[in-house]
């Protein structure tokens, strides 16, 4: 399987040599005689297949799969009593579980914007969200997307507990790694390595997975309590590289799709708006088919679609807000219905499940427990001015009285020796060029900023950013995700090829501390 996305892979017929394949997918193509990607160049390697001859001196190539780690010390379920284990929805990817006399939170976004100002929180959360952050015992925080890590959100926390027990994995990008530069004050954070147990008490322990596709930033979640398995597998592409546990209680996973600025901020080439459409009508499908399958081989008793409730909902991004449509929750339920017994839950804000009840009988009446009649469900009003105010201060800051700062920005961010130029255009809320704002080129072959394209054969990009976000992220040190996930950019690109090591430096391994602003502004006087 490819180890972009898990796609399939066939013949590609335009290799004479027969040595490449071609993903179903997204069309990616490797090269079978080195195992790395031909297209996008410089990408992921495939790990070499192992070769045995069987009985009749054939040749059987192998994938070779570890041991499951969640089978070491294995527990036999033991009998719930009703109301023991409750898990309550709160918003987006956040769950609050009642495990036993413990309390365990997913993923806490319930105030403010994710990526920069381009996410915002379609549900609006329980009003007593503080107070059930407090309470709990420990949170477990996936990854670094602003989504699942929103520090507005535990700004709030760390002023009444900074001391709370917050979990994260191993990751070879910390999930904290801007929390000095955040100011949330938080003083518990525990790094646990993948795959091995973590007793809370004696009856409840929880293991934390990698990603298959992004081990450097993403993980999942297996919590088990009396022998009772709940699996989050939350934003994972191949959640531990697609070995997963079967017949687990409870399955949780995103479903929505929209969360990439890929295809929407794109123009120029087939990047019409009839191509656009159908290739997310054609996508979204795509992966409302591949959670349905997902979940009809592992078979868990009762499945949850969520960590996709959110919504462009700032005027601006009006035009991402209805080209970016999303998957409807109701529609992979019915659809793991039809092909399954699986139990399913569409969750609300406020609604808790009875794991006790909804196992012994998933038609019982109080095994999910709605919100009142008449609590809000989806927001209406969103605090914008605040984060906007914020952005916006970026944009007379006195760095960018200097145009050094772009030499001084790009050798920070250490990208080069790539043939690839950029053209970075500062712009409105409209995407038009900002009136007195920076219009430049990037060579990364050799990091150079020159006046015109250079004479050589080279890929180049253009992309149009709102100031205020690519100042913001420019000053802080920040990762482009704000940009790219956020929509806050517009892109075009000749020729139409993905340069993954562009994008996975930029979004990922830039430095973990930002540029020394202090002693640039220095040299500049």
């Amino acid at each position: 399987m490819c180890k972009h996305q898990g796609g399939l892979f066939i013949k590609d017929i335009e290799d004479l040599d027969g040595r490449s394949v071609r993903c179903t997918k997204h069309n990616w193509k490797l090269d079978v005689s080195t195992m790395k990607y031909i297209n996008p160049p410089g990408s992921f390697c495939q790990d070499e297949l192992v070769v045995e001859v069987d009985e009749e001196n054939g040749l059987l190539l192998l994938e070779l799969n570890p041991p499951n780690p969640w089978d070491s010390e294995p527990r036999s379920p033991e009998d719930l009593a009703f109301g023991e284990v409750q898990i309550t929805y709160l918003t987006h990817a956040c769950m609050d579980l009642k495990l036993g006399d413990k309390r365990m939170v997913f993923d806490p976004w319930l105030t403010g914007p994710a990526f920069a100002r381009g996410w915002w929180l379609l549900h609006e959360p329980p009003s007593d969200w503080l107070e059930r952050l407090c309470q709990a015992d420990l949170i477990y925080i996936s990854h670094m997307h602003s989504d699942h890590l929103s520090y507005p959100t535990l700004k709030k926390l760390a002023g009444r507990r900074p001391d709370i027990p917050i979990y994260v994995g191993n990751t070879e990008r910390p999930v904290f790694w801007n929390l000095n530069q955040s100011g949330v004050q938080l003083t518990n954070i525990n790094v646990v390595p993948f795959g091995i147990w973590q007793q809370v008490d004696k009856n409840l322990r929880f293991m934390i997975l990698m990603d298959g596709v992004h081990p450097e930033m993403d993980t999942c979640i297996i919590v088990e309590y009396k022998g009772h398995k709940i699996l989050n597998t939350v934003d994972c592409t191949r959640p531990n590289g697609g070995r997963l546990p079967s017949k687990v209680a409870l399955m949780m996973s995103d479903f929505a799709g929209g969360a990439s600025g890929f295809p929407m901020t794109f123009s120029g080439g087939k990047f019409t708006e009839e191509w656009k459409a159908q290739f997310i009508k054609t996508e979204r499908k795509k992966l409302l088919n591949y959670k349905a399958r997902l979940v009809k081989d592992l078979q868990p008793r009762i499945y949850c679609p969520f960590a996709g409730y959110f919504v462009e909902s700032h005027p601006s991004d009006k035009y991402i807000k209805e080209t970016n449509i999303k998957n409807d929750p109701n529609e992979l339920n019915n659809l793991i219905k039809k092909n399954s017994d699986v139990v399913t839950w569409t969750p609300r804000p406020g609604a808790t499940l009875d794991l006790g009840r909804m196992l012994k009988d998933p038609t019982d009446s109080k095994g999910i427990i709605e919100p009142p009649e008449g609590t809000k469900i989806y927001k209406d009003s969103w605090d914008f001015g605040p984060y906007l105010k914020t952005l916006n201060a970026a944009v007379e800051d006195e760095i960018f009285l200097h145009s050094s700062w772009i030499k001084e920005y790009y050798t920070w961010a250490g990208f080069k020796n790539y043939n690839l130029v950029v053209r970075m255009i500062e712009t409105d809320e409209d995407f038009s060029p900002f009136p007195g704002g920076y219009d430049y080129l990037v060579d990364f072959l050799d990091l150079s900023f020159p006046k015109e394209r250079p004479s050589r054969e080279h890929p180049y990009e253009e992309i149009r950013s709102r100031v205020d976000v690519i100042r913001y992220v420019v000053k802080n040190g920040l990762l482009w995700d704000d940009l790219y996930i956020g929509f806050q950019t517009r892109l075009q690109r000749d020729p139409d090829i993905y340069h993954h090591l562009f994008w996975n430096h930029f979004q990922i391994k830039l430095p973990l501390t930002p540029p020394n602003w202090k002693t640039f502004l220095i040299h500049c006087e």
